[in-house]
């Protein structure tokens, strides 16, 4: 663990670095480097939005998760995240995801220990969803872009490392506030937050190619797909853009 400011700048760039072809990959380190300079063992990112007519009394306020990555993607970890990814679509729900979903901060970074009470660290939901996959601790930040669309991530600590303090906030919210355009680019490679509906896992690919500057023939060639389903990809990209060209979709992207 650095928490050295230098690090923290040195992500920024390395960020910067990535063509936007590879911003899978630039997702992937950037959880990475996070996890190296917080010392934090497994990441998750995700993209919540909300519900346009969420349930009548939602405890979450309408917000569910859209997209949810893990650094570590451990096949105990994912389990545990689809059940709780699920359990966000019952009457009731737990307590740290009401939390999470709380309030209307346009930026907010708190600790696991100072959010919730101490009788929730002896519950089945806590020995569940982070002991039994490894985790103890975790520091958050949530990001909002625009009333409907938050990306939250977590970094966890496990059973060996320290809690999080207070003292780690500062420059954790430092290194958070300094990615907020990496992380509009994320939701704008999705189709979230700029596209009429979300794009497809295919068309992500074929979106990320295209603002590389590959040709629909270099595309089909990379996917192993025919030049007229690239094409069809391409045309529903734009639709859902509202755009007619790629230089729209570039005007669009760096905008």
């Amino acid at each position: 663990m650095h928490e050295d400011p230098n690090d923290i700048y040195a992500l920024w760039d390395e960020l910067g670095e990535f063509p936007v072809s590879r911003y899978d990959d630039a997702l992937r380190h950037m959880l990475k480097r996070l996890c190296e300079i917080f010392g934090a063992k497994n990441a998750l990112w995700s993209v919540v939005v909300r519900l346009p007519v969420p349930p009548e009394g939602d405890q979450l306020n309408g917000w569910r998760p859209r997209l949810v990555r893990l650094l570590n993607p451990i096949a105990p970890l994912v389990t545990s995240v689809q059940a709780q990814v699920d359990k966000l679509w019952l009457p009731k729900v737990d307590l740290s995801s009401i939390v999470g979903a709380a309030g209307e901060e346009p930026f907010l970074t708190r600790l696991l220990f100072e959010a919730l009470p101490a009788s929730w660290f002896e519950e089945e939901y806590y020995r569940r969803h982070y002991l039994a996959v490894g985790h103890v601790d975790h520091i958050s930040a949530r990001c909002a872009f625009g009333k409907d669309v938050r990306i939250h991530l977590l970094l966890y600590r496990g059973p060996e490392d320290p809690r999080y303090t207070a003292a780690i906030k500062a420059p954790f919210t430092l290194a958070m506030r300094g990615l907020k355009w990496f992380q509009h680019r994320l939701l704008l490679s999705h189709g979230i937050h700029a596209a009429n509906e979300p794009v497809t896992p295919t068309e992500h690919s074929v979106l990320l190619a295209l603002l590389g500057g590959d040709t629909e023939k270099q595309i089909a060639e990379s996917l192993g797909k025919s030049h007229n389903t690239v094409h069809i990809h391409i045309k529903s990209i734009y639709r859902k853009f509202g755009v007619r060209n790629r230089a729209a979709l570039t005007a669009l992207w760096m905008n």
